[in-house]
Protein backbone atom coordinates (compact mmCIF):
# COMPACT_ATOMS: atom_id res chain seq x y z
CA UNK A 1 0.00 0.00 0.00
CA UNK A 2 1.21 3.30 -0.96
CA UNK A 3 1.94 5.86 1.93
CA UNK A 4 0.74 8.83 -0.65
CA UNK A 5 -2.56 10.51 -0.77
CA UNK A 6 -2.82 10.51 -4.54
CA UNK A 7 -5.83 10.97 -6.69
CA UNK A 8 -5.81 8.95 -10.26
CA UNK A 9 -7.70 10.86 -13.25
CA UNK A 10 -7.80 9.60 -16.70
CA UNK A 11 -7.47 12.06 -19.30
CA UNK A 12 -8.21 12.08 -22.75
CA UNK A 13 -8.31 15.04 -24.35
CA UNK A 14 -12.14 14.56 -23.97
CA UNK A 15 -14.38 17.91 -22.45
CA UNK A 16 -15.56 14.57 -19.99
CA UNK A 17 -12.00 13.80 -19.16
CA UNK A 18 -11.14 17.60 -19.12
CA UNK A 19 -13.64 18.19 -16.42
CA UNK A 20 -12.60 14.86 -14.63
CA UNK A 21 -9.30 16.58 -14.57
CA UNK A 22 -10.46 19.88 -12.97
CA UNK A 23 -12.50 17.80 -10.23
CA UNK A 24 -9.15 16.17 -9.53
CA UNK A 25 -7.81 18.96 -9.18
CA UNK A 26 -9.84 20.44 -6.91
CA UNK A 27 -10.20 17.48 -4.78
CA UNK A 28 -6.30 17.48 -4.57
CA UNK A 29 -6.17 21.28 -3.48
CA UNK A 30 -8.93 19.90 -0.28
CA UNK A 31 -6.75 16.82 0.38
CA UNK A 32 -3.14 17.99 0.32
CA UNK A 33 -3.52 14.73 -2.45
CA UNK A 34 -0.85 14.21 -5.76
CA UNK A 35 -3.04 14.29 -8.70
CA UNK A 36 -1.81 11.39 -11.52
CA UNK A 37 -2.90 12.49 -14.68
CA UNK A 38 -2.78 9.21 -16.74
CA UNK A 39 -3.78 8.44 -20.36
CA UNK A 40 -3.68 5.59 -22.11
CA UNK A 41 -2.98 4.19 -25.73
CA UNK A 42 -3.63 1.31 -28.02
CA UNK A 43 -3.21 0.91 -31.47
CA UNK A 44 -6.79 1.42 -33.43
CA UNK A 45 -8.18 -1.90 -34.91
CA UNK A 46 -7.79 -0.80 -38.29
CA UNK A 47 -5.95 2.49 -40.08
CA UNK A 48 -5.19 3.29 -43.26
CA UNK A 49 -2.00 2.62 -44.97
CA UNK A 50 -2.20 5.48 -47.60
CA UNK A 51 -0.62 7.48 -45.30
CA UNK A 52 2.25 5.19 -44.71
CA UNK A 53 2.87 3.41 -41.85
CA UNK A 54 2.38 4.77 -38.01
CA UNK A 55 5.18 3.61 -35.17
CA UNK A 56 4.27 3.17 -31.97
CA UNK A 57 6.73 5.86 -31.05
CA UNK A 58 4.07 8.29 -32.40
CA UNK A 59 1.55 7.15 -30.70
CA UNK A 60 2.91 7.33 -27.66
CA UNK A 61 4.27 10.92 -28.48
CA UNK A 62 0.60 11.98 -29.41
CA UNK A 63 -1.13 10.59 -26.29
CA UNK A 64 1.67 12.00 -24.39
CA UNK A 65 0.73 15.63 -25.93
CA UNK A 66 -2.41 15.15 -24.89
CA UNK A 67 -2.17 14.88 -21.39
CA UNK A 68 0.62 17.44 -21.29
CA UNK A 69 -1.53 20.20 -22.86
CA UNK A 70 -4.46 19.03 -20.54
CA UNK A 71 -2.92 19.26 -17.24
CA UNK A 72 -0.94 22.50 -18.57
CA UNK A 73 -4.04 23.88 -18.90
CA UNK A 74 -5.83 22.43 -16.50
CA UNK A 75 -2.68 23.46 -13.71
CA UNK A 76 -2.23 27.34 -15.41
CA UNK A 77 -6.30 28.45 -14.26
CA UNK A 78 -5.67 27.77 -10.29
CA UNK A 79 -3.47 29.31 -8.27
CA UNK A 80 -2.07 27.08 -5.86
CA UNK A 81 -2.26 24.12 -8.15
CA UNK A 82 -1.43 20.70 -6.06
CA UNK A 83 1.05 18.31 -7.29
CA UNK A 84 0.46 16.87 -11.14
CA UNK A 85 2.34 13.94 -12.46
CA UNK A 86 1.31 12.63 -16.06
CA UNK A 87 1.48 8.80 -17.09
CA UNK A 88 1.37 7.62 -20.51
CA UNK A 89 0.89 3.59 -21.37
CA UNK A 90 0.07 1.63 -24.23
CA UNK A 91 -3.44 -0.65 -23.09
CA UNK A 92 -6.66 -0.90 -22.43
CA UNK A 93 -8.16 2.35 -20.67
CA UNK A 94 -9.97 0.89 -18.04
CA UNK A 95 -7.18 -1.14 -17.43
CA UNK A 96 -4.24 1.18 -17.25
CA UNK A 97 -6.58 3.13 -14.86
CA UNK A 98 -7.92 -0.15 -12.54
CA UNK A 99 -3.74 -0.99 -12.52
CA UNK A 100 -2.40 2.67 -11.69
CA UNK A 101 -4.79 3.39 -8.90
CA UNK A 102 -5.00 0.43 -7.05
CA UNK A 103 -3.12 1.94 -3.99
CA UNK A 104 -4.70 5.37 -5.15
CA UNK A 105 -7.34 7.03 -2.56
CA UNK A 106 -9.37 7.66 -5.96
CA UNK A 107 -9.95 7.02 -8.87
CA UNK A 108 -11.63 10.23 -11.12
CA UNK A 109 -12.85 9.25 -14.91
CA UNK A 110 -15.10 11.27 -17.37
CA UNK A 111 -18.16 10.34 -18.90
CA UNK A 112 -18.65 9.96 -22.40
CA UNK A 113 -21.46 7.13 -22.22
CA UNK A 114 -24.26 7.22 -24.63
CA UNK A 115 -27.87 5.37 -25.09
CA UNK A 116 -31.40 6.21 -24.64
CA UNK A 117 -31.09 9.57 -22.69
CA UNK A 118 -27.51 10.42 -23.48
CA UNK A 119 -25.67 12.03 -20.72
CA UNK A 120 -27.67 9.73 -18.17
CA UNK A 121 -25.37 6.64 -18.64
CA UNK A 122 -22.14 6.31 -18.18
CA UNK A 123 -19.70 4.62 -20.89
CA UNK A 124 -17.89 1.66 -21.24
CA UNK A 125 -14.22 2.83 -19.27
CA UNK A 126 -16.56 4.53 -16.22
CA UNK A 127 -18.14 1.45 -15.84
CA UNK A 128 -15.73 -1.14 -15.80
CA UNK A 129 -13.52 1.00 -13.60
CA UNK A 130 -16.69 1.41 -10.97
CA UNK A 131 -16.99 -2.25 -10.92
CA UNK A 132 -13.64 -3.31 -10.34
CA UNK A 133 -11.58 -0.33 -9.10
CA UNK A 134 -9.88 -1.56 -5.09
CA UNK A 135 -10.72 2.35 -4.19
CA UNK A 136 -13.94 4.91 -4.18
CA UNK A 137 -14.22 6.22 -8.40
CA UNK A 138 -15.92 9.43 -8.85
CA UNK A 139 -17.55 9.99 -12.35
CA UNK A 140 -17.41 13.22 -13.71
CA UNK A 141 -19.81 14.61 -16.81
CA UNK A 142 -18.66 17.47 -18.94
CA UNK A 143 -21.22 20.50 -18.35
CA UNK A 144 -23.72 20.77 -21.26
CA UNK A 145 -22.99 23.56 -23.71
CA UNK A 146 -25.08 26.56 -23.54
CA UNK A 147 -25.21 27.35 -26.66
Amino acid sequence: MSEENRIVVGVDGSAPSLAALDWALGQAELTGATVEAVTAWEYPAFYSWEGGAISPREFESAASQTVEDAVDRAVDRRSSPPPVRTKVTQGDSAQVLLDTARDAELLVVGSRGHGGFVGALIGSVSHRCTHHSRCPVVIVHAARDTE
